[in-house]
């Protein structure tokens, strides 16, 4: 899409110092002289322009993170806790503009930008919790006349790289427990969806977060990130976003021996059974497809139903996906518009080439005329399991349906991925259940209903969909090192 120079319309802030147009670094707002431009996708307008720093202003954030480490770790964990709490009120009381800026720089539909603000502060709330309770299992001495005490230390700066597609969240799932844990932080946001990291910089600002705490560098990711990598005060990288560049990461830091944390890329499947609620394994499919316009990690990308309820669930399904509403964000639809030019011929390739191996079109297939980047919901039947949609994440809100015959089948087809984030799973025989959620290689599965995540949880995946998890008290322990301690008391 040719951005458009007019500022986008409909979008005003209650607080207009929300909008930040600078990279936030040792407690300074940071500008150069480049710049880039950040556009709705509804629209084409230009949202705004923001600073493109380069390798020197990733290296700055460093050098503020370091500065700011023994002030940040030295404090007590109720302190912390307590700021960490005041950046959660923050978030909670400017919820509706942090909401507009996502919606404008990022096309979600309004009331799933509101969701995300819910989400993205509750691991802020979460993490100021557990700030205060960093403790590990104590171990008793197997040597005489000594004593051994273990500690849970900061690992130092952290480096957090989150993605277009859930540009809050993302940070503050990461943000919140390093901070909580004792470290600085370096964040880097999608050039993409830039402004939702600097709003919540303010909020951190007016939380009162020390200066060099919490960095955010805007630019181009190889620009600010492998800097990043290569320096070995970065402790840890955490990063969100496609299998392929959490390869590129992870040899990069390799040198430097980092601790990585990853979410990478998702290929859900969704299998029904029959003897399942069909009716409510249509409305929980319709969610897992086309929450965020199916440019989500979680989205059922191969729905798998038994030939018995096949066509009945076909039928339902593609029903409810003609029901779905498309428009701007800001009109709140069901489905808006997607992220960018590569994302909407991703669609039309998988489709083309479904449709070519001998796939049904039930319903979509096409761009429409609300703008150049929306696509119409989608449903493939009888898509074969060679097909591009069955093979790669398709990111987009187009859903592929086959039929399956037998539980051993459908487990065998289901698993036979590189990505293993989540599965969702509908059926009515409890043993059943048992043996399929077991059976399935997935680090997440959620039976009979779409939404599993939240602060409480250990968010993550198995094979190429990751590296540790996210979320939690396990989400913590990442950014901590265990120090043991043998005293003689002589």
């Amino acid at each position: 899409m040719i951005p458009d120079a007019r500022p986008a319309p409909a979008f005003t802030l209650e607080d207009k110092r929300l909008m930040r147009h600078f990279s936030y670094v040792g407690g300074k707002w940071v500008g150069g002289e480049a710049h880039f431009a950040v556009t709705d996708p509804a629209t084409g307008h230009v949202v705004g322009e923001v600073a493109r720093l380069d390798g020197s202003g990733a290296t700055a954030a460093v050098d503020a993170a370091q500065a700011a480490f023994p002030v940040w770790s030295g404090m007590l964990p109720q302190e912390r806790s307590a700021i960490l709490r005041r950046w959660f009120e923050l978030m909670q009381q400017h919820k509706e503009d942090l909401s507009r800026i996502m919606t404008a720089e990022q096309g979600k539909p309004l009331s799933e930008s509101r969701g995300e603000i819910d989400y993205a502060a509750s691991f802020v709330e979460f993490y100021a919790e557990e700030a205060k309770r960093p403790n590990i299992e104590g171990v008793t001495s197997h040597l005489p006349d000594a004593e051994v005490e273990l500690w849970r230390e900061p690992v130092g700066v952290a480096a957090l790289v989150t993605p277009w597609n859930f540009p809050a969240a993302m940070l503050t799932r990461k943000a919140g427990a390093a901070l909580a844990a004792g470290c600085t932080v370096v964040a880097h946001p999608s050039a993409e969806t830039p402004f939702s990291a600097l709003a919540l910089a303010e909020l951190a600002e007016r939380a009162g977060l020390p200066a060099g705490v919490f960095n955010v560098v805007t630019g181009h990711a190889p620009e600010i990130v492998e800097p990043w990598t290569e320096d070995p005060r970065v402790r840890l990288l955490s990063f969100t976003g496609s299998t392929e560049v959490g390869r590129l990461l992870y040899r990069q830091s390799a040198a430097t021996v980092k601790t990585l944390v990853m979410e990478l890329g998702g290929h859900a499947p969704l299998i029904v059974f029959d003897g399942a609620d069909l009716d409510r394994a249509v409305t929980e499919a319709i969610k897992a497809k086309f929450a965020t316009s199916g440019q989500d990690c979680l989205a059922a990308n191969r729905i798998y139903v038994q030939r018995d309820v096949y066509d009945a669930f076909c039928a339902r399904f593609a029903k409810a996906t003609q029901a779905l509403s498309v428009g701007a964000g800001f009109d709140d639809p069901d489905i808006g518009p997607l992220m960018n030019e590569r994302a909407v011929a991703k669609q039309e390739e998988q489709v083309a080439d479904a449709l070519a191996r001998g796939a049904r079109l039930l319903c979509g297939g096409e761009r429409l005329a609300q703008g150049p980047l929306f696509y119409a919901p989608t449903v493939l039947a009888d898509v074969p399991d060679d097909a591009l949609i069955f093979r790669e994440e398709t990111f987009g809100p187009v859903a592929a349906i086959a039929p399956f015959d037998t539980e051993e089948e459908v487990i065998a087809r289901a698993n036979d991925t590189e990505y293993g984030l989540v599965a969702y799973l509908h059926a009515a025989d409890p043993r059943r259940i048992y043996r399929v959620a077991r059976a399935l290689q997935f680090g997440m599965v959620a039976v009979n209903r779409t939404k599993v995540t939240g602060a409480p949880i250990p968010f993550g995946g198995t094979k190429q969909s990751g590296l540790g998890r996210e979320g939690a008290r396990l989400g913590m322990e990442p950014f901590t090192e265990v120090k043991y301690v043998c005293r003689d008391w002589g």
